[in-house]
């Protein structure tokens, strides 16, 4: 028997397509929702094996209606679909990311049955309590394994790269950390190295970064 599935995405066009998709590779998809609300009622209601969601549902982050859901079942399977390699990008903590649960980076799927196969597993790994999985193209890395892919970035260095990408300053970013702007500004240094930024004299070294950090979010920028 297949396992019954509840997806949650935002985008109406994505939706549909995605669970088409799911119904041509026969995935019983028994119920969709756009919100937080609606797939917790749908969840209670329905009660599907598994739960597929999408990072970018606005006004909340999918790890957030992850750890809702495992609360009101301890043993739901979770796919997460990204755009981002690394969540403390989006503001989120990896460590908040329920066990068990398998995170798909979308722009490395090229092969539908990866997915098909993550939903699969999902159930099994939530009941034994496996460590989350990353999985970017037909590459699994467990719990932090992922990381390789943002060269090791700090939780610090990671949000003081996120704070860069906001357009704060090393003064703001310092006040919001409640350290010096020389903390701050060896923190940056440090992030630079780690990305492999190069000084440039024709492109300040804030502008590099926020580049860098938009093409491992997944989101144009202009």
């Amino acid at each position: 028997m297949s396992d019954r599935i509840l997806v949650v995405i935002h985008d109406a066009f994505e939706m549909s397509t995605l669970v088409a998709a799911l119904r041509l590779h026969e995935i019983d998809v028994i119920g969709e929702a756009k919100s937080e609300n609606v797939a917790i009622n749908l969840l209670r209601r329905l009660q599907p094996d598994v739960i597929l969601l999408d990072m970018n549902i606005i006004g909340i982050s999918a790890v957030k209606i992850a750890v809702s859901m495992r609360k009101v079942n301890p043993l739901i399977g979770i796919v997460i679909l990204t755009s981002c390699p690394d969540f403390r990008l989006m503001g989120e903590s990896n460590d908040e990311i329920p066990t068990g649960t398998k995170i798909l980076v979308k722009k490395s799927i090229v092969d539908f049955t990866v997915l098909c196969d993550a939903i699969r597993e999902s159930k099994i790994a939530a009941v034994e309590k496996h460590k989350v999985t990353w999985i970017n193209g037909n590459t699994s890395f467990q719990d932090h394994g992922v990381a390789v892919l943002m060269a090791h970035l700090t939780n610090t260095q990671a949000e003081v790269l996120r704070l860069v990408a906001d357009g704060m300053t090393n003064a703001q970013i310092g006040r919001t950390r409640y350290v010096s702007e020389k903390s701050v500004e060896q923190v940056i240094s440090r992030v630079a190295q780690e990305l492999n930024v190069q000084p440039d004299a024709n492109m300040n070294m804030r502008v590099q970064l926020v580049g860098e950090y938009y093409r491992w979010l997944g989101a144009p920028h202009h």
